[in-house]
């Protein structure tokens, strides 16, 4: 079953295909077993292959040296790094096509072009104690001369272990614009920066989560992003981009499950008969196709709607219906994959026992299901099926 992608995005999905299929599966297993990590070597090779590609300046408009590609490009790729377990398709930084509308020229050169080049990685300081998927705000930021003083403590800062700054949002506490938002480069080797904890997850990262102290952490004023207030847009910005490529990477993992499950049902007999002559089995594998293709539709259709440069609330509305259905499907797929394994899907070495793992966080990061759900309901409510 194929979409009718163009020419374009179908040379982009090829290209990604083969990556993920040559360069990054076969060290699933190795990296499963040595708590995400790859030698240094291989990490490397990874990095500079993707920038080669291309990947890593996929969103930069072209005037910075970028590809500026449309985003049904930009799924298609993801999509394909989506059959890839224990996060090994993060070899790569990525920036997005709103820094460069809210960046200075300067930011721009220190900060965002690196992460291109591969030069620089960054991370992201959204989540707090007191909150997850509705973004309240309790570290603050006080202007001085010509400067801020920033203190609070951030969890979930995904890759800060690998990272040399973070994108920080703060809530101003004086000032013209208190109350409201702000977001900051702050360079990691700052003082006052701290590390308190770095708790397990269940899936097997080189990319830790760890919990992040700040404390009166001074940050110029020349590194603030945008202007006082601006915080918010930013991070809805963030998350629309992040909720879409969520769903395009859930719609790889569940073609490659359904691969493996299928072809494992083909395999193994039981009582001799073919697992794929089961009745049982096979409404397993029919469920995940059906759950699969939605999620493709419905996933790409976003994508598209993107590059009509349609209204930015249908947007929000349509990333969030791609996140949730998606990230849902995928969970179920996964599921179902590891049952027809059967003790063969819960070792380790078996990509669904990864994937069952992996992407159960996807129905909670970046806004949980319940939060998505929340808004399509709130877009329905005000601008009916029509305007969503």
């Amino acid at each position: 079953m194929k979409l009718d992608l163009d020419s374009t995005a179908t040379e982009w999905q090829q290209k990604a295909r083969r990556f993920a299929q040559e360069e990054l599966i076969p060290f699933e297993v190795e990296a499963e077993m040595n708590g995400g990590r790859l030698p240094d070597e291989v990490s490397k090779r990874h990095r500079e292959m993707a920038i080669e590609l291309g990947f890593s300046s996929m969103d930069v408009p072209v005037e910075f040296g970028g590809l500026e590609l449309r985003t049904v490009d930009q799924v298609a790729v993801w999509e394909q790094l989506g059959r890839v377990t224990n996060a090994l398709c993060w070899c790569f930084s990525e920036p997005h096509q709103w820094m460069f509308e809210a960046c200075s020229d300067d930011q721009l050169q220190r900060y965002v072009l690196p992460l291109m080049r591969g030069e620089r990685k960054e991370c992201y300081a959204i989540t707090e104690e007191g909150s997850g998927s509705d973004v309240v705000i309790d570290t603050t930021a006080e202007r001085t001369d010509e400067s801020y003083r920033i203190s609070g403590q951030k969890w979930f800062v995904t890759s800060a272990n690998l990272a040399d700054y973070f994108f920080l949002q703060a809530r101003l506490v004086n000032g013209p614009h208190a109350g409201s938002e702000a977001m900051f480069f702050v360079d990691k080797d700052t003082p006052g920066i701290e590390e308190i904890r770095t708790p397990l997850f269940s899936h097997t990262f080189d990319h830790h989560h760890p919990e992040i102290s700040f404390d009166r952490v001074l940050v110029p004023a020349a590194n603030r992003i945008g202007s006082e207030g601006d915080g918010m847009s930013y991070t809805h910005s963030w998350f629309r981009r992040e909720r879409l490529m969520i769903a395009a990477r859930d719609c790889g993992a569940m073609a490659r499950l359904i691969e493996e499950a299928t072809d494992w049902a083909k395999q193994r007999e039981v009582s001799g008969e073919k697992l794929i002559d089961k009745q049982m089995v096979q409404a397993m594998l029919a469920d995940c196709v059906a759950d699969w293709w939605a999620a493709r539709l419905v996933t790409f259709e976003a994508a598209e709607a993107h590059d009509r440069d349609e209204d930015v609330k249908s947007l929000h509305a349509r990333c969030s219906i791609a996140k949730l259905h998606a990230s849902e499907a995928a969970y179920r797929v996964a599921d179902r994959a590891v049952q027809i394994f059967g003790g063969r899907g819960y070792m380790r070495e078996n990509c669904a026992e990864r994937f069952s793992r992996e992407i159960r966080v996807d129905r909670i990061w970046e806004g949980a299901s319940e939060i998505q759900r929340l808004i399509i309901a709130r877009a329905l409510a005000k601008r009916g099926l029509d305007g969503m």
